[in-house]
């Protein structure tokens, strides 16, 4: 597996939405600021709910100060979800991709038929159309027709669906290593280097 150094990438693009999953969310920041990798952030006002009612961040302050104040400022840049003019928007503005966690199947719908109303959903249509990575980490159960016919159609288009899902066979003792194994999963599909639980091996 190759990583990409932080200093040598363009930026990742990394939306959150509102569907349940805001410890996903917090975690990747987390991992994303602690290495300093280049990030466009952007919270849709349903995300900021998300975050408040799951992980008690109650604002863009809180989700700073829970990613690590100094390294955020060194990395992160914050964008409006309404500001559909802002640098994610343009295919012109170089990005190392986007990840969307978690992912809304409102959003999913929105990428699926190209009918993009928000910075996030355009910044998505955007990381297609130019050919870069689109991984997007959705959160819901039941699925139905509709949202299996969406999630088909992004990835006909060239996107990573990446359930939040977690496996047990590494034997989770707590909520967070649950946590960890979806973001592990994201970091590699990111480029990221990680130490976030060991690697399967058969031996």
């Amino acid at each position: 597996m190759s990583f990409v150094p932080a200093a040598s990438r363009a930026p990742i693009v990394f939306a959150i939405t509102g569907a349940s999953g805001a410890p996903y969310a917090v975690r990747l920041l987390q991992q994303l600021v602690v290495q300093r990798i280049p990030t466009w952030l952007i919270v849709s006002g349903h995300g900021f709910r998300l975050l408040e009612t799951e992980s008690n961040v109650s604002d863009l302050a809180a989700l700073r100060e829970r990613a690590g104040a100094a390294d955020f400022d060194a990395c992160v840049t914050v964008f409006d979800d309404n500001d559909r003019g802002a640098s994610p928007a343009s295919g012109s503005a170089k990005s190392s991709g986007m990840v969307i966690c978690p992912c809304s199947m409102g959003t999913v719908s929105a990428i699926a038929h190209g009918s993009s109303r928000s910075l996030i959903e355009r910044a998505a249509d955007v990381a297609l159309k130019e050919r870069r990575r689109l991984i997007v980490v959705p959160r819901e159960t039941p699925l139905s027709l509709i949202h299996l016919e969406n999630l088909v159609q992004i990835t006909r288009a060239g996107a990573t669906v990446i359930p939040a899902a977690p496996g047990f066979y590494h034997q989770p003792t707590s909520i967070s290593e649950l946590v960890d194994f979806i973001v592990a999963r994201v970091l590699d599909h990111l480029d990221v280097e990680h130490t976030l639980g060991r690697r399967w091996s058969s031996e």
